[in-house]
């Protein structure tokens, strides 16, 4: 009898909670620099779901070692919904790739919801003699070990996307780790690396200017304004991109969790949302949270696969 009055009493906190909730500001932490693109990702987010919330949604950028200072910052912070975590796949990666973490990267969360997904783009060289999948395949495994490609760093989502390339289509290419992705393009361009692996909107800009070739998306889902294909159409079942999504600290009532996932499936919903993740070249990514939990603990063991399989360890 005891028992069941205290889960009634506890039930009943929370559902107050979740009915007062939000009553001040809350944070959104960012696991990159201002000005970048998951920066200008989560400030969009932010804005709309100040507008459903009532409340300020105030981005806290927290860069540095693969999102995971940010991602610790949120996982000590307190379990009331005020600290909430614009987080990517770096998150799911961490654990494969980093000797030590004071979190871990599903169980010290709760769910909120997907947001949205980036697809990246694999570009070549002008002078690199292929115009598609399988051209770009045949290429590399005429000349194995000697084409190399670029991407941001050690351990990022798009050296990870890229290394599932090489192992489904059985061919080898030099990873050039770089420190972040702008370098990357005008290395490209003037061929000092024959393989890019980009976000969409740079990689647009670029094609429409004759500067390079994309080849193909890491997403099955198109990119506006490009006719690119897809590498599942050659490569079936393929997909790589960064997802973003948002979390809180484990513990969130679930009240509050809920008010949160409404409040972001409203803000996915709008038009000037949509169009101004076009321009990013995103597309949103609503889920459940039940959904986003799932998917979040298969992406960490696929991408803890892929780790193993290529060896890769941060530096």
């Amino acid at each position: 009898m005891r028992f069941i009055l205290l889960a009634l009493l506890v039930a009943s906190s929370q559902l107050g909670q979740a009915q007062q909730y939000p009553a001040k500001p809350l944070r959104m932490l960012v696991g990159y620099s201002a000005g970048g693109g998951a920066d200008a990702l989560a400030r969009l987010i932010a804005a709309k779901m100040a507008d459903g919330l009532g409340q300020q949604v105030l981005v806290e950028n927290r860069p540095g070692a693969g999102a995971t200072i940010a991602a610790a910052a949120v996982a000590s912070s307190p379990a009331d919904g005020y600290t909430i975590f614009f987080a990517d796949t770096a998150l799911l990666i961490a654990p494969a790739i980093y000797q030590k973490l004071s979190f871990d990267s599903v169980k010290s969360f709760a769910p909120v919801s997907g947001a949205c997904t980036t697809p990246l783009v694999i570009a070549v060289n002008n002078e690199v003699k292929a115009a598609s999948v399988a051209e770009l395949i045949s290429t590399l495994k005429a000349n194995p070990g000697r084409l190399s490609y670029g991407s941001p760093g050690i351990g990022t989502v798009h050296h990870l996307a890229m290394e599932t390339f090489k192992r489904q289509a059985g061919v080898d290419i030099v990873h050039v780790p770089y420190k972040g992705a702008s370098a990357i393009i005008p290395d490209v361009i003037s061929g000092q690396l024959q393989i890019g692996i980009i976000s969409a909107p740079p990689a647009l800009a670029q094609s429409k200017a004759g500067r390079l070739r994309p080849i193909a998306l890491t997403s099955p889902v198109r990119v506006a304004g490009a006719d690119w294909p897809a590498l599942a159409d050659t490569l079936p079942g393929f997909d790589a991109s960064p997802r973003l999504f948002v979390l809180a600290p484990a513990g969130t009532p679930a009240g509050v969790v809920t008010k949160l996932n409404e409040t972001l499936k409203t803000a996915l919903a709008s038009k000037d949302l949509l169009d101004a993740f076009s321009a990013q070249g995103a597309f949103a990514d609503w889920s459940t949270p039940q959904a986003l939990g799932v998917l979040m603990a298969q992406e960490s063991l696929r991408w803890a696969q892929v780790a193993r399989d290529a060896g890769i360890k941060a530096e």
